[in-house]
Formats: C-alpha cells, structure tokens, sequence
C-alpha cells in the first residue's frame, strides 16, 4: 500500500525532474535566438524615439523663431 511519504518522494522526483527539463530548456542553444529577441524587445523602438524627440526639438526650435519675427 502506498501511503503518504510514497506519494510525497515520487512528487518530489516528478518535481525536481520537470525543473531539470526546463532548465535545459531555457539554457539549450536552440532557444537562445529567440530568447535574445525577447530580451531586446524594450529597445526594439529606440530609433523611433529618437526620431519624435528630434522633430520635437525641430518644432520647438521653430516656434521659437516665429515668436522672434
């Protein structure tokens, strides 16, 4: 008969082998292109930034000649 600390060892081995495979998983060198990715994605609009922040200066650069004429 199974009791108790049986169930609690084979979870316990289920467990510990299912964060093993995803260990490998996230370290395999198949995954890392894609994981790279999405580790850039925060910068993936940078050049858009910077793009709105000089036509902003622009503007601003503009209204502020048309305040002096």
């Amino acid at each position: 008969m199974i009791d108790i600390n049986d169930f609690r060892a084979w979870h316990t081995v289920v467990l510990m082998a299912l964060f093993i495979g995803i260990l490998f998983w996230a370290y395999s060198s198949r995954r890392r292109s894609s994981f790279d990715e999405a580790a850039n994605l925060p910068f993936a609009d940078e050049s858009l930034h910077a793009q709105s922040i000089a036509q902003m200066k622009e503007e601003e650069q503009a209204s502020k000649e048309e305040e002096k004429s």
